[in-house]
């Protein structure tokens, strides 16, 4: 029950980011569920490869290289899922920062 409650949180967050972010467009629920769980098996699985890859540019830029790995993330979520849609670098990287927010308050209610 709690992983059903969990998935249903980041559905919201990812519904609530695309209508706070403008670039992105989300074509409904359905769409929303997808990025989540894809966002999250890609954040999962790909991104400790690429930070540990890009870990000198990581240490140079004092993490904040790690935002730029999220709005990557978020473009090829954007190419992999019909119906989520991302204009641009600087929207994916508005999403990927609004995104983490949003999902630290709805943790933090829910």
């Amino acid at each position: 029950m709690n992983a059903f409650v969990s998935l249903l949180l980041r559905v919201l967050a990812v519904a609530v980011t695309a209508y706070l972010v403008g670039g992105v467009t989300l074509a409904g629920w359905l769409p929303a569920l997808v990025v989540a769980v894809v966002l999250g098996i890609l954040n999962s699985v790909l991104k400790p490869i690429l930070v540990v890859l890009t870990l000198p540019v990581n240490i140079l830029t004092l993490g904040l290289f790690t935002l730029v790995i999220n709005a990557l993330l978020v473009l090829l979520a954007a190419r992999i899922v019909p119906g989520f849609e991302v204009v641009s670098f600087a929207a994916a990287f508005w999403f990927g920062l609004v995104l983490s927010v949003v999902n630290w308050f709805l943790n933090r209610v829910g």
